[in-house]
């Protein structure tokens, strides 16, 4: 969570690795709508974290809340704020719906058609967790660190770390994790 300066510039260098980018150009920018939403969102966690008793900044706030919500409507995403740790890497544009009160780690990348829903509770992911496309999770559940959820899974039940899980409803398929089975892109460094 954003709770200051520092952290929110943590947030948005991690951000950039985890698209494989050391700084943010202008092409990149404006032709990335993706990064575009992250960074806005990581700037609605600080405003919103950090200097909401400001009267001007919780107007700048709102201000910013309405032209995120048009952008997220246009990319299909309907992610909150305050929910991924640092290093978020949404792959690409297509309905993503993260709950809000879901609780996810550092490093995750996760890709469209993806639901993080709540029913009986909301799940609690831990860090660098790969979430393939269409994948389901819901609940009241756990998932640990470096775990790989496989393509149109549907998650319902606790998950330990250091596994590759997939199938409906989702069960362990490989002992590997999401570091050694490789979808995090080639040189990409998690943070400790």
């Amino acid at each position: 969570m954003i709770t200051d300066k520092t952290s929110y510039h943590l947030f948005l260098q991690q951000d950039l690795k985890a698209h494989q980018l050391d700084r943010l150009s202008i092409y990149n920018y404006f032709w990335m709508d993706c990064l575009r939403f992250q960074r806005r969102l990581r700037k609605i966690e600080y405003y919103n974290n950090v200097l909401r008793s400001n009267l001007f900044c919780r107007i700048y706030l709102f201000y910013l809340e309405i032209i995120q919500h048009y952008l997220s409507t246009r990319l299909g995403f309907s992610i909150p704020k305050n929910v991924f740790g640092p290093g978020l890497c949404i792959v690409h544009y297509g309905t993503i719906v993260v709950s809000a009160k879901a609780k996810i780690g550092a490093n995750c990348r996760i890709h469209p058609s993806t639901s993080i829903g709540e029913y009986k509770g909301v799940p609690n992911i831990g860090s660098n967790v790969y979430i393939g496309p269409g994948a389901k999770l819901f609940g009241g559940i756990n998932i640990g660190d470096n775990v790989a959820i496989g393509a149109n899974a549907v998650v319902n039940s606790d998950i330990p770390s250091n596994v590759t899980v997939g199938g409906i409803p989702a069960r362990i398929i490989s002992n590997s994790n999401s570091i050694e089975s490789g979808v995090y892109p080639k040189g990409f460094i998690l943070q400790e």
